[in-house]
């Protein structure tokens, strides 16, 4: 009797526990009903009534990380080149990704696939290296439209690697070295250029400070010479007028003037006759001024 009454117990505490579904927090769980979609459970407990209904499909929402493998592609100008991607998607709607795709890994990678190939097709290489920024973006917007129905969003995609075929690789790594060379033969002779320029206004420079310089020592020496002479003519004017003052108050000073001249014109004379080319010299002894001025214009003439 107990083993009766302990039997059904049993049985239905095993149904109990086998209705119970826990679901996480960040989880899709889908419930059919007979081989019907019912409903989706919420994070936390849940009862499914056995054998009526059934959990199918378990999923995570949060965000996803999918590699593409390397792909190859034609560019637009006939250069053979190997791409490779990763995506980053979420479930958002798990009843269409269950029931809209069979294997949704498989069939986004086809589909990412299908689109590096045509946006690569309408670029040439260079491009595809210079606006891989813009390559991802039209590849996000395409992807996210066509994935839409599927319950899915691309949140990003993202070129890996664009690798040319060896001979395209070998072709570019020729095309650098010669670009590379003409730079430095550019920058070689940019440098001669600049430095003979330097040269050539340095030289310039120099004349000219050379040329200003000869310029202020002609200046300072004519002054030099201007003062020399104001300086002369000025100790001459105060000579004369100091010999004239003394001839003023002292007259018998003169006889002695005539003296020191006729002693001058003497020694004067026998220079004269010293010499190789005759002079002759007309001068009145008993004339200080005309001596004067005759001892002058032979001093100017020797």
């Amino acid at each position: 009797m107990n083993a009766l009454v302990f039997a059904p117990l049993l049985l239905a505490a095993l149904l109990g526990l086998r209705s119970l579904r826990i679901t996480q927090q960040g989880n899709s769980v889908l419930v059919e009903r007979l081989g019907t979609f019912n409903r989706t459970l919420a994070p936390g407990i849940n009862i499914v009534v056995p054998f009526l209904e059934k959990e199918v499909s378990r999923q995570s929402l949060k965000e996803r990380v999918l590699d593409v493998p390397p792909q190859h592609c034609i560019t637009k100008d006939n250069v053979k080149i190997s791409v490779d991607a990763v995506i980053y998607w979420q479930l958002v709607d798990h009843f269409k990704s269950y029931y809209a795709v069979l294997d949704m890994e498989a069939a986004l990678v086809n589909l990412v696939l299908t689109q590096i190939r045509s946006e690569v097709g309408l670029m040439d290489l260079d491009q595809t290296f210079s606006a891989r920024q813009a390559i991802n973006d039209r590849l996000l917007q395409e992807l996210d439209a066509a994935t839409d129905p599927w319950g899915i969003k691309v949140t990003r995609v993202e070129l890996r690697d664009i690798l040319p075929s060896p001979g395209v690789v070998e072709a570019m790594e020729t095309q650098m070295t010669a670009e590379r060379r003409k730079r430095a033969t550019i920058l070689d002779s940019e440098g001669g250029q600049e430095a003979a320029i330097n040269v050539a206004r340095g030289r310039a420079e120099a004349l000219v400070l050379e040329a200003e310089a000869q310029g202020r020592a002609v200046v300072i020496e004519a002054e030099a010479t201007a003062q020399q002479q104001k300086l002369l003519a000025e100790a001459r004017g105060q000579a004369a007028a100091t010999l004239a003052e003394v001839l003023r108050k002292h007259p018998t000073a003169a006889e002695a003037l005539r003296l020191l001249l006729a002693k001058d014109w003497m020694t004067m004379g026998e220079q004269l006759a010293q010499a190789k080319a005759g002079s002759v010299l007309m001068v009145d002894p008993q004339s200080p001024g005309s001596l004067l001025t005759a001892l002058k214009d032979l001093q100017q003439q020797s």
